[in-house]
């Protein structure tokens, strides 16, 4: 049987406020293998982002296991954690977090200069990427000169650059209009059709249903977890 792509077990995030202890995580257990499209929700403050920022390898748990392709990561130090990440994840954002005063092609490329890779090739993948995301024509032009969704389509296309297994979305959608948000949800999908691993953090329960597999976050625990296009509640 192949190892899980990431399996989590008995994970707290447990935050200091005043004399007080928060836990943001209560003791998370969960299992996602190799091309799983998996949609995280919950109404706010209910702990999905901690989740989603640990997953990430953005953030460590307070205690628990995180294996990650078998690898445990919850207790590695920055630099260790910080090349994990970049390996193994690929990123999304709701705000697309790109450049501004550079062309999306120069964008796209970023994660291969962090990578080490030459200016040739880098540039040359960046535009296979921008390509593969419908954006080729758009190559040369700066963020402020495209729409909400072309943006967020550079945004996948840098996340896909450095060839990651996992790509992390949050609220990937928030901030587009209808059109927009059916094409963003139809490039997830072909990306789950190749067989990559996809974890969606959205407060979209007909975004969610997009998913294979839905998981409901509450005070800090997951307290369901569903099936492709069931419309759960949030509240």
């Amino acid at each position: 049987m192949k190892t899980p792509t990431i399996q989590l077990a008995g994970i707290k995030k447990i935050y200091q406020v005043g004399d007080q202890e928060v836990a943001a995580l209560a003791g998370i257990d969960l299992t996602i293998h190799q091309g799983e499209f998996a949609a995280l929700m919950g109404p706010s403050g209910s702990g999905k982002s901690t989740l989603m920022n640990i997953l990430g390898c953005l953030d460590r748990p307070t205690c628990g296991s995180y294996k990650l392709d078998g690898e445990e990561v919850a207790k590695l130090d920055d630099d260790s954690l910080a090349k994990t990440r970049n390996k193994k994840i690929g990123f999304v954002f709701q705000n697309f977090n790109l450049l501004s005063r550079i062309s999306a092609l120069e964008n796209v490329a970023l994660p291969l200069v962090y990578a080490g890779i030459g200016k040739s090739e880098r540039l040359e993948k960046a535009r296979e990427m921008l390509d593969s995301v419908g954006l080729g024509d758009r190559a040369d032009h700066q963020p402020n000169e495209l729409s909400g969704g072309q943006r967020q389509r550079v945004a996948i296309a840098r996340a896909l650059v450095n060839d990651p297994h996992i790509i992390m979305a949050d609220e990937p959608t928030g901030n587009l209009d209808t059109k927009s948000t059916r094409e963003i949800m139809d490039i997830f999908e072909k990306m789950h059709g190749l067989g990559r691993t996809i974890i969606l953090v959205t407060h979209e329960p007909e975004i969610a249903a997009c998913a294979s597999r839905q998981l409901l976050v509450r005070d800090g625990l997951i307290t369901k977890d569903a099936g492709k296009g069931e419309v759960m509640e949030v509240v």
